[in-house]
């Protein structure tokens, strides 16, 4: 595998042309499944699997774990901003410099607490969700563009598969 590969197991994201019901569903089907399927993948790993790399100089399945905890409270507070405000902008995190800090250091079952929180309300809200709601935007200032919530949804499904793409990546591949 080329590098591009080992960084996009499942791809990069692309946009359909058009976002029907049945693509948005299966997004918030692949959010709501995520927790149980990376409870699944790292439950039984000792420690030093859970510090195999998806990619050489990559993240450690534990910083993975915990940057999808990052992550995925932020998606879900943009959601919230949007659906309360007129087209926020939303404030980006440097990801590469959240992921060292000191907390990389608990276990990634913090973070898959977390997670399972997390996901049982944001899913819950995106199931509310009416065609006016997924209408609403946000602006992402490093990208200088609107998303609407729609977007997102799919981004973050996506987000899911990609990030449990890694996990099994580093189990199968074992990079240190």
């Amino acid at each position: 595998m080329n590098l591009e590969e080992l960084k996009y197991p499942v791809g990069k994201f692309i946009k359909p042309e058009c976002i029907t019901k049945e693509i948005i569903d299966s997004s918030i089907s692949e959010i709501e499944n995520f927790p149980s399927l990376v409870k699944t993948e790292i439950q039984n790993l000792s420690e030093q699997d859970l510090h195999l790399r998806y990619r050489p100089e990559g993240w450690t399945i534990t910083q993975v774990v915990h940057h999808c905890a990052d992550s995925h409270i932020n998606s879900y507070m943009r959601f919230k901003l949007a659906l309360t405000e007129n087209v926020p902008t939303i404030k980006p995190y440097e990801e590469s410099l959240w992921a060292e800090l000191p907390d990389k250091q608990l276990s990634s079952l913090i973070s898959l607490q977390l997670l399972e929180a997390l996901h049982a309300r944001w899913v819950y809200l995106l199931k509310t969700l009416s065609e006016e709601d997924l209408n609403k935007e946000f602006i992402h200032p490093e990208q200088s563009e609107r998303i609407s919530l729609r977007e997102n949804i799919l981004i973050y499904g996506w987000h899911c598969l990609h990030h449990l793409a890694h996990i099994r990546q580093a189990k199968e591949l074992r990079f240190e």
